[in-house]
């Protein structure tokens, strides 16, 4: 069982910069591949990246490609996401997930993949 909790996120004008974080529960998380998923008004929950257990793979959603980094530190059982340029349209609420993993197994992309869901943070990108 792993409990997430996401923090990080607020208003910040177009352009700007935000660095969420993703604390987990548990001493397992280690275990567990790891994504931030966003979803913005009216829309169906989407990719944003996704990190293998050991933080030696990663994967991005297209539409944020380039503008964003994922990493994680088990030994404080925590993953972040950098946003860089942020613009309007990055205006969502931000998830963090996790699924029990092998050391093998490709990353997911799908929401439905995941195991573990934290409650969601708020970016809002506007001047």
């Amino acid at each position: 069982q792993v409990t997430l909790v996401e923090s990080g996120g607020g208003l910040v004008q177009p352009g700007g910069s935000v660095r969420l974080s993703c604390s987990a529960s548990g001493r397992t998380f280690s275990m567990h591949a790891a994504a931030w998923f966003r979803q913005r008004p009216g829309q169906e929950r989407e990719f944003v990246a996704a990190i293998s257990r050991g933080g030696g793979n990663t994967v991005y959603g297209d539409s944020v490609q380039g503008r964003l980094t994922i990493s994680r530190d088990n030994a404080r059982n925590t993953m972040t996401l950098q946003l860089n340029s942020l613009k309007p349209e990055d205006t969502a609420v931000y998830y963090c997930a996790a699924r029990r993993s092998i050391v093998t197994a490709p990353l997911e992309v799908k929401a439905g993949s995941y195991d573990y869901w934290g409650q969601g943070t708020q970016i809002t990108v506007s001047s």
